[in-house]
Order: C-alpha cells, then sequence, then structure tokens
C-alpha cells in the first residue's frame, strides 16, 4: 500500500472513530475579528488553536529537522491531534464557501516565524486527503521560501520562472511523494519579487489554476513591511491571518488588518497556544 493510500485508509478509519466517539470540542477564542460582510446568521471566524506551546523559541534562518517534520505534521501523523485541528479548520472554510465561492486561500501573518507555512502546508495536506480533491499550495514567498524544503521536493522550474515567462504552469506543478497534494515551490529567488507577484501574468497564472484545481492555498510572505502579501491576497477569494500566541503583539495585528482588504479575512489562527497534552512531548 503507498503512503498515500495509507493516508487515506486512515482518514476513513478517522471518520468512523469520530462518528463513533464525539470529539471533545475545542473551548472558543475570547479574541477574533469577524468580517465586515458577515452574514448575521453566522460568525464565519476561522479560528483554531493548532501548535501547542511548551516554551518560545527564537526563529533561526533554517529550520532544523525537528521543525521541518512540524511543518508536515499531517503527513507525517494524520491521527494526531494537530491533524485533527487542520481538519477542524478545513471544515470551517467549508462552511464559509456555503455562503461564497473560496476556491483560493492566502495564509498569512504579520511578521516572518509565526507559522503562516505550517498552517498553510498542513491545511493543503488535510484537503488533499479528500476523495476527487484537487488541491494546489502555492509558495508566494519569493524571499524566504520553505515549502520546497518542507515538502522534501528539489524542483526545475517554479513559480518564478512561470511567472517570467520561462516555463508553463502544468511544466513547474509537481506532486509531493507520498500525498495526493500539488505544489507549485520556489526554484529560484528573483531580484523583483513584488513586481513578479503584482504582475499581469499573476492573475492569469491563478485564473489558470482555478480551472484545474478545487482549492488553492497561497503561503504569502509577512504582511508588515512588504507589499507581497496584499497583492496576494488581493487575488484571493478568502485570506486567513495566523497569529502567534504571546508573540504577535495585537497593534501588529491591528496593522494587518488594516493593510489588508477586511471583507476578504475569513478568520484568524491562533498558533502556539498553551494547550496542556501529556501526548505532545514530540514537540
Amino acid at each position: 500500500m503507498g503512503n498515500y493510500e495509507a493516508l487515506q485508509k486512515a482518514e476513513r478509519e478517522r471518520r468512523a472513530k469520530v462518528a463513533g466517539d464525539k470529539a471533545e470540542p475545542v473551548e472558543a477564542l475570547a479574541w477574533d475579528h469577524t468580517p465586515q460582510t458577515a452574514p448575521p446568521a453566522e460568525k464565519p471566524g476561522v479560528i483554531q488553536r493548532l501548535i501547542p506551546r511548551r516554551e518560545k523559541k527564537k526563529a533561526v534562518p533554517v529550520p532544523d529537522v525537528g521543525e521541518v517534520n512540524k511543518r508536515r505534521i499531517a503527513i507525517l501523523r494524520p491521527e494526531s491531534y494537530i491533524s485533527e485541528q487542520f481538519r477542524m479548520l478545513r471544515g470551517r472554510i467549508d462552511s464559509l464557501a456555503a455562503q461564497r465561492p473560496i476556491r483560493t486561500v492566502a495564509m498569512t501573518s504579520a511578521n516572518p516565524g509565526e507559522g503562516k507555512s505550517t498552517a498553510a502546508i498542513n491545511l493543503a495536506v488535510v484537503e488533499s486527503l479528500r476523495a476527487e480533491h484537487r488541491v494546489l499550495l502555492v509558495d508566494c514567498d519569493m524571499r524566504r521560501p520553505t515549502v520546497h524544503r518542507s515538502l522534501g521536493v528539489a524542483p526545475d522550474l517554479g513559480i518564478a520562472e512561470v511567472l517570467l515567462g520561462r516555463a508553463s504552469l502544468a511544466e513547474a506543478v509537481i506532486r509531493a511523494e507520498g500525498t495526493n497534494l500539488d505544489a507549485l515551490v520556489v526554484r529560484s529567488q528573483p531580484d523583483n519579487p513584488s513586481e513578479l507577484l503584482a504582475s499581469d501574468r499573476m492573475k492569469s497564472m491563478i485564473d489558470e489554476m482555478t480551472q484545474s484545481y478545487d482549492r488553492i492555498i497561497l503561503d504569502t510572505p509577512a504582511t508588515l513591511g512588504l507589499p507581497d502579501s496584499k497583492t496576494v491576497s488581493e487575488l484571493a477569494d478568502g485570506v486567513v491571518v495566523v497569529v502567534r500566541a504571546d508573540v504577535t503583539p495585537r497593534e501588529e495585528v491591528g496593522a494587518v488588518l488594516d493593510i489588508l482588504d477586511r471583507r476578504r479575512i475569513l478568520g484568524m489562527i491562533l498558533n502556539g497556544a498553551d494547550i496542556s497534552r501529556e501526548s505532545y512531548g514530540y514537540y
């Protein structure tokens, strides 16, 4: 049995277990953001406690093996508590998609190192577990790319080559080994990433993606200090903001909401929440 078949089997077993033994609900967060266009019948917050925090750690330029594995926990441990949280996140986005089309979701944060890539990768993985559901993960951070390392791929072509007209989208998209997930990662880092993301070619590439995929997850750069995230978010159907508990200042979160189009914001993820679970010594 291949890795992807094993993941699908685990997904089926998980659903059967959930049907027979309802999981304990996650406590709602006290602080969230409600989009200005939210319908009165339902408060569309995509708010989740994802990565249990044991202690604060300073971000390092090159992640170690443990950090890389955390970014792909949904692949390595599909039955873990963390993977289950990403399934819940997937379900909440689906509930919002019932109100309006949400095919492209941009993932961002105020600053680097707050967990946006972890959230983007793992959400894309659990999205791809659904049968006949085509999912594409796009690394739009051409300054500090991480998706290729986390997925363990070494592409010949990437997003920069597509935007520069040196390759087609079909040529650059690769399949992450052991999954049903397609990815467009960074092969080379151009001198003008902001201009490439704001180009007409970027718009046409997104349009081309939506013709072939059911859900597209865009891992964007951090919002503060760069125009890239705002540029990409304006091309997406919805935006999820990752906030790191006890790290991201509240005023910086407010600044992100001011920069981005609030009407596109689906909600926030609280990453690094202090959840006491003895079984998570893995982190």
